[in-house]
């Protein structure tokens, strides 16, 4: 392998503060919310709003739940996303392999820039978003675009539909439920958007369909075994909807006790995944008398590595 690798891969999330404190989350969350692409509101109107009442309450809060689920060696979306990363790299070893993450560390700006002097030519960019968004994947391209002077770069903005990755996430579901023994009801749970975004065009949440078709077909569930909704609202518009809890509470309320969600919308393990469902939901979900299993996202799963380096592969093929 010569020194310095021709082509590189960075996979990309979306961020998490460095540590489960007040201020470090505070700080993450300025940087996030600062992005014309979360918030689109005029900045006079937004930054005292977010500067002087949303951090201030907000960071408090998500400092405890960040606290609930922090792992020995940091952040879950962290850890999971070097661990995936680290595998991708044993999978890929004629590559350089590195995280990054839009916000916050390691900085997607400055990977590229370290990329760059040290001569590598290529880059295959991989946002570990499966279904494309204005807000989440364009927000990731906005940065490639500002730092990627000179270098060959390839851009995945979407694999929601992927072979190789419905087949991952299939056979972890399929695999859980062997080893748990399966719900009565499968709820696919994605991350929110607001609907104003969806009509102005954001194809989100046909991506999210797309995807769950796709997984539902090929475990062969009927239509009345499974639901598609979405977590994560935050403010008073209005955001797509069915909501995960209040599709939960309706699902108690027809007297189904036993309800296993999946999150395919996220590649690894996170605050919304392990706090928001698999603590939050699952308590609402208890109180009503009922039993909220969480399934995993695929993480560092052998079947989700090779999914990537075949996105990855093909890619770098297409860019040669």
């Amino acid at each position: 392998m010569p020194d310095t690798p021709a082509t590189a891969l960075l996979v990309v999330n979306l961020g998490t503060p460095e540590a489960p404190t007040p201020r470090a989350v505070r700080r993450y969350l300025a940087e996030f919310l600062h992005d014309h692409r979360v918030v689109q509101l005029t900045r006079w109107l937004w930054c005292p709003l977010l500067h002087f009442i949303i951090l201030p309450l907000r960071g408090p809060k998500a400092a405890a739940k960040y606290a609930s689920i922090w792992l020995p060696d940091g952040s879950p979306l962290a850890v999971y996303t070097r661990r995936l990363a680290e595998a991708l790299q044993a999978r890929l070893p004629d590559w350089r392999v590195h995280d990054a993450m839009r916000y916050g560390q390691p900085s997607l700006t400055t990977r590229l820039r370290a990329l760059r002097a040290d001569g590598v030519r290529r880059v295959v960019v991989l946002p570990l978003y499966p279904q494309y968004s204005t807000t989440t994947t364009e927000s990731v391209r906005d940065v490639v675009v500002r730092e990627a002077g000179g270098l060959e770069v390839r851009f995945i903005d979407d694999y929601s539909v992927d072979a190789g990755w419905v087949a991952a996430v299939v056979a972890s579901i399929r695999q859980w439920r062997e080893r748990h023994g399966g719900g009565e009801h499968l709820l696919f749970s994605y991350h929110g958007l607001p609907q104003r975004l969806a009509r102005n065009g954001d194809p989100y949440p046909q991506r999210c369909e797309a995807s769950t078709r796709a997984i539902v077909e090929a475990l062969g569930l009927r239509d009345d075994a499974w639901t598609l909704t979405y977590q994560s609202r935050f403010g008073k518009e209005r955001w797509l909807e069915p909501a995960t809890d209040t599709t939960l509470q309706a699902l108690a309320a027809r007297g189904v006790r036993r309800v296993d969600v999946v999150c395919p919308g996220f590649a690894v393990d996170c605050l919304e995944t392990l706090e928001e469902v698999g603590i939050g939901f699952a308590e609402e979900f208890a109180h009503a008398g009922g039993a909220l299993r969480y399934i995993p996202c695929l993480n560092d799963d052998a079947r989700h590595v090779e999914a990537l380096a075949a996105l990855a592969c093909r890619a770098g093929d297409a860019a040669a």
